[in-house]
């Protein structure tokens, strides 16, 4: 590690524009910690040293954003693939989408650098800094938690932890464990800290799931694969109807034993190309392919006003609507337009521009919707999945039910982090996650994160699977961020106040 430490020593007396572009690769490294590649050790190598970089305050908000240039435009590259699913119309946004997401994102991990330096609050100044602007970038303009520094052990047992901490408490602990790796008077806590981690993820692994009840709901996930540049094609809309029908179908038996019946069909986001006002005789007909069976689907409603929803609506056995979500959190740009007039003078569009003016958000209210025979769900529309406060919100459900169509974020990398997110929410809050999505990853996943059965991307299909029980609320779901910001504070009060102690800090 200390051969590590003289590299940014060396660094810091480059020329500037050589530094900036030595540390955007080096934000890079740090996102393979990311899905889809997941080398947690690369992103803990990447932060060691631009945090040495940070002790020598060799590193302030130029340097910092430079290092989030390079980690935001590695791990957001899916970003460009929403423009080229009409490349004539909005493909030339593209690169300039990953450009200003990455340095819009990057002004974060700028801020942060530039605080601890300013304010001269070292190497244990900088760690709650950092953690506390990705706290504020999960919800300043609607927010945005993807890729978050704690969603690098989502592939190692250690996410467990995120029950207890949540992820904001995998953050800090992210960067503490990169802080103490890159401080040289650390001794033998830089091998206790790795030792600790290695240990901890032994002792976390969930193990297989338990038996399921017997008697526990069924769950029919149907996932249609529709390639977002065809889904609203009329000439093939029959057909979509029609593979959409026959997969919610009971499945060919197995074996000798009689196949149980679905409790509740689940549709992806937008699955109906009728407007739910004219979506009757499809929800009926869903209802039917079973001999009577809710059914769970995204679906776009308008209201008496003439607003366009993003909505979920749950059918009884006759397809009847039952209960109704709208939307809450929707995405800017591609649900609704953000400062609308002033890009019109710009002539500037978004993909919400499909929709016209767009997507009106429902009221937010920590609404449950009711699933006959089951109980209670949390419905989350797509991007809703990646926001655990609001979750927390309300009423516990018996499960979180996910829909969503990730057509939109390309091949991998962006329909493997949403996913991951889904995840996540279920092992914060001890719930299960019915994830439905029209061209994959559409799961049921435990409260423990395991994954009972999946479909992959781009494959058509169904899953009949019985629905785990909900684990006893989590400490995270009693108590949230609340104990994570509580010690973030008091650190940076320590921090303050070793500012005259801390050599590191006093001679700076």
């Amino acid at each position: 590690m200390d051969g590590l430490a003289r590299g940014p020593g060396w660094l810091a007396a480059r020329p500037w524009p050589l530094r900036l572009a030595v540390l955007s690769g080096v934000g890079g490294l740090a996102g393979l910690g990311q899905i889809p590649t997941a080398w947690p050790v690369a992103t803990l190598l990447a932060l060691v040293a631009a945090m040495d970089m940070a002790r020598r305050r060799a590193a302030g908000f130029a340097e910092g954003w430079a290092l989030g240039v390079g980690y935001f435009a590695f791990t957001l590259r899916w970003i460009v693939d929403p423009f080229l699913v009409e490349p004539e119309r909005t493909g030339w946004m593209a690169p300039f989408a990953l450009f200003f997401m990455a340095a819009g994102l990057a002004l974060f991990w700028g801020l942060a650098f530039g605080l601890a330096r300013r304010l001269r609050l070292g190497l244990w100044g900088l760690v709650p800094i950092w953690t506390g602007v990705e706290v504020l970038r999960s919800l300043v303009l609607t927010g945005f938690p993807w890729v978050l520094l704690g969603h690098v052990w989502s592939e190692t047992p250690l996410i467990q932890l995120a029950s207890v901490i949540g992820v904001h408490g995998m953050t800090l602990l992210t960067l503490a464990t990169a802080a103490v790796l890159a401080s040289p008077g650390a001794g033998y806590w830089r091998a206790a800290v790795p030792a600790a981690l290695v240990a901890a993820a032994v002792l976390l692994r969930p193990g297989p799931p338990p038996a399921l009840d017997p008697e526990a709901p069924v769950i029919r996930i149907v996932q249609p694969n529709v390639p977002q540049e065809d889904k609203w094609n009329p000439d093939l809309m029959p057909g979509h109807l029609q593979r959409l029908l026959t997969l919610s179908g009971p499945p060919e038996p197995e074996g000798a034993g009689p196949q149980r019946p679905a409790s509740l069909v689940v549709w992806p986001e937008t699955a109906l190309a009728d407007l739910l006002e004219w979506a009757g005789p499809v929800l009926e007909a869903g209802a039917r392919v079973d001999g009577g069976v809710p059914v769970a689907t995204g679906v776009v409603r308008r209201d008496e006003q003439g607003r366009f929803f993003n909505s979920l609506v749950v059918t009884d056995d006759r397809g009847n609507v039952t209960d109704l979500y709208d939307k809450v959190h929707l995405v800017p740009f591609g649900e609704y337009i953000p400062f609308r007039g002033r890009l019109d003078e710009l002539g500037l569009e978004g993909l919400a521009e499909m929709q016209g003016d767009g997507f009106t958000a429902g009221e937010p209210s920590g609404k449950l919707i009711d699933i006959p025979g089951i109980g209670s769900a949390r419905a989350l529309i797509c991007y809703e999945g990646i926001f655990p406060e609001e979750i927390g919100s309300g009423s516990r459900p018996r499960l979180l039910l996910l829909v969503t169509n990730d057509a939109w974020f390309g091949d991998r990398a962006g329909p493997e982090q949403h996913f991951a997110l889904g995840r996540l929410r279920a092992i914060e809050f001890g719930l299960p996650l019915v994830r439905a999505a029209n061209t994959g990853i559409s799961a049921m996943i435990d409260g423990k994160g395991r994954i009972l059965a999946s479909l992959p991307l781009h494959e058509a299909g169904a899953l009949d699977v019985p629905l785990p029980p909900a684990l006893p609320p989590t400490i995270y779901a009693r108590l949230g961020d609340g104990p994570v910001l509580l010690v973030l504070a008091m650190l940076t009060i320590v921090a303050f106040r070793r500012r005259g102690i801390d050599p590191a800090v006093r001679g700076a």
